[in-house]
């Protein structure tokens, strides 16, 4: 099929068969190929040139090893050398010009601590497994060195005890296999580190205890059962990682929508659907499965998540893979994302190594997956909650932080994470249209400088709510108690305040493309506003008479799936005292709040004592709020 603008014809695949696989990893190859094929430097990726936290050769070194991640799986197969062989030329002699010291492309020879190519050393490791037989098993002994020699320069350097080891630990592993030096005890020590970290139900924290997201799936895990499926690991340590993976497995599953879209949620979105690559690598290693799930299940997670990214405007003209999350976007990057960094999505394409005659090619893909209505989860510190038929899922989060990465409060700290209506970022945070403050509270002492939940001084995850105590200033405390009701949720805030402070707090986002589908519903309550767009329903009602309710219109590229969106919010001014404040939020993607002529039904909200008691189809849930 020819190529389209954008890489459209990605969209067109079925993803059934392996033969549709192939055809996606090539689309996605393709234009990064022909790129790579014009580069001065051999083993050298410049797709363009943004900034990184390293230096600019790096992103162009980076940019190549993470091309490998795809190119791994795809040359393990003799077939597409064969069919392949200008690809095969170019990532072959690449390597072996930038292990070379002699050569004018050498990927250097003094990397330092905490050198950021000792990440990209996984890609390759994983490369030289993939295609020992075509590539390693040919090459001079001389060549052979060169190789090792380059990757041993991890040991000896500072190395963040964070997921970093496990490319430590996959590069001494391989040197170990190779016979070149017997590294053992390294990717022990490595792995008696990351051991610590681990929580429960297969979750971990990486290197940070109050920051649990998405590394966990598609670094702590992708990364140990990597290791395992590539080089059929023995002994306690594999064991070990297999069965931390099968507990894994209905945790996170339920991180997934029944349209294919997974969580967003956390730093590095960039990598797009490396969300989907725990399930790859499941089936690469062949893990066993808990009760109640089977290969079928796993491999719809896998390609429905794979099927929705390529429904997305992830692609550029020329197909290459920008920045971004749904649609390109620089505003959300992360300090470390170099031009070519979303490559590491490719990793998902480990799944494309298992021989054609695996029972994964073979087993049919389940069809009625069944997602639980809601699942607390105490490691990642959320509830999890799906809706009626599973097609959004909502997660409601207390007590997560980030003190390091960009916008740390907006992708950790939020009350609410949607697989329909996303999140957003701030481009600043003098106005509140800098702000897009969708499902957070912002406080200021005056029309300017705003500030949100950043490191919560306590929290709690319920079974049926979540509670987080802020305290902006040192004589400010705002306790905050979240209730999903899908489509639904209540907040109710507890702010002890000994100053007058500004309020804005918003619902989700939707978009706003000037469709006809997009427009504001008639309001059958007050202070409320309800916007219907094409991907369902935002709105809020506001019970308490501090704050007042409007529809407002953030800066454009604030939310990582729209371009340009508007947000249901509710502003307003508090004296110094205490004061209980009780507001309602829609976020419907399903059209759970209409009745049967198409009006919202509005469920009606009581804080009694300490109680919550919402009444919704004529039946009454009551919450206690046990730290009200």
């Amino acid at each position: 099929m020819k190529r389209q603008l954008f890489n459209e014809q990605i969209k067109a695949n079925p993803l059934r068969s392996k033969a549709d696989v192939k055809s996606a990893l090539l689309d996605i190859l393709r234009p990064a190929m022909d790129v790579l094929g014009q580069q001065k430097q051999k083993g050298h990726f410049r797709m363009s040139d943004s900034g990184a936290v390293y230096l600019q050769e790096k992103t162009e070194i980076e940019g190549f090893m993470r091309l490998l991640w795809g190119l791994g799986p795809f040359f393990s197969n003799h077939e597409n050398v064969q069919e392949y062989p200008d690809w095969y030329g170019l990532v072959t002699e690449g390597i072996l010009a930038g292990v070379d010291p002699n050569s004018d492309s050498y990927w250097g020879g003094d990397l330092g601590d905490y050198d950021q190519l000792f990440v990209e050393m996984g890609a390759l490791t994983a490369f030289l497994y993939e295609t020992k037989a075509d590539f390693w098993d040919h090459l001079a002994t001389t060549q052979q060195r060169q190789i090792v020699d380059w990757m041993d320069q991890v040991n000896g350097k500072v190395v963040p005890k964070t997921n970093w080891l496990f490319f430590r630990a996959m590069v001494n592993k391989f040197i170990t296999d190779s016979g070149y030096a017997d590294h053992t005890q390294l990717v022990l020590d490595d792995y008696a580190i990351t051991n610590t970290h681990y929580l429960d139900h297969g979750w971990s924290y990486d290197g940070y205890q109050n920051q649990i997201d998405n590394y966990i799936p598609f670094a702590y895990q992708f990364f140990t059962l990597l290791t395992v499926g590539l080089t059929d690991w023995q002994g306690d340590e594999a064991t070990l990682l297999r069965e931390r993976a099968k507990a894994f497995v209905p945790s996170y599953a339920n991180w997934f929508a029944a349209d294919g879209a997974a969580l967003p949620y956390g730093r590095s979105l960039d990598y797009r659907f490396a969300q989907a690559a725990f399930w790859a690598v499941a089936a690469y290693a062949h893990i066993d499965l808990p009760t109640g799930y089977n290969l079928g299940d796993i491999k719809h997670l896998l390609l429905n998540n794979l099927r929705w990214w390529f429904q997305q405007n992830i692609f550029t003209t020329d197909g290459l893979i920008p920045i971004g999350y749904a649609y390109p976007n620089m505003v959300f990057a992360e300090g470390y994302n170099g031009p070519a960094s979303a490559y590491w999505a490719l990793k998902t394409f480990i799944f494309y190594a298992l021989p054609d005659d695996d029972p994964f090619w073979t087993t049919r893909e389940s069809e009625d997956f069944k997602f639980e209505p809601v699942k607390k989860q105490p490691e990642p510190r959320m509830l999890v909650v799906h809706s009626r038929t599973g097609q959004e899922v909502q997660a409601f989060t207390a007590g997560q932080h980030s003190h390091e990465h960009a916008a740390g409060a907006a992708k950790y700290e939020k009350y609410v994470y949607s697989s329909t209506f996303g999140f957003s970022t701030p481009k600043g945070s003098v106005l509140l249209k800098q702000g897009a403050f969708d499902n957070t509270l912002a406080v200021s002492e005056s029309e300017n400088f705003w500030r949100t939940a950043f490191k919560y001084h306590d929290y709690q995850i319920h079974d049926d709510y979540v509670y987080a105590d802020w305290r902006p200033w040192d004589d400010v405390t705002i306790k905050t108690y979240v209730i999903p009701a899908m489509p639904w949720h209540v907040r109710v805030h507890q702010i002890d305040t000994a100053r007058e402070l500004h309020l804005a707090e918003g619902s989700f986002a939707a978009p706003d493309t000037g469709a006809p589908t997009e427009k504001v519903l008639p309001v059958p309550v007050k202070n409320a506003v309800f916007y219907q767009t094409g991907v369902g329903i935002t709105g809020l009602v506001g019970l308490s008479a501090d704050l007042k309710v409007e529809l407002s219109v953030p800066e454009p590229n604030t939310n990582i799936y729209f371009p340009k969106t508007k947000i249901p919010l509710q502003t307003g001014v508090i004296t110094p005292g205490k004061h209980t404040l009780v507001s309602l939020y829609l976020g419907d993607r399903e059209n759970e709040s209409r009745d049967a002529q198409g009006q919202i039904q509005v469920p009606t909200v009581a804080l009694v004592g300490n109680q919550v008691k919402i009444t919704s189809n004529g039946q009454t849930t009551t919450i206690t709020l046990n730290e009200f």
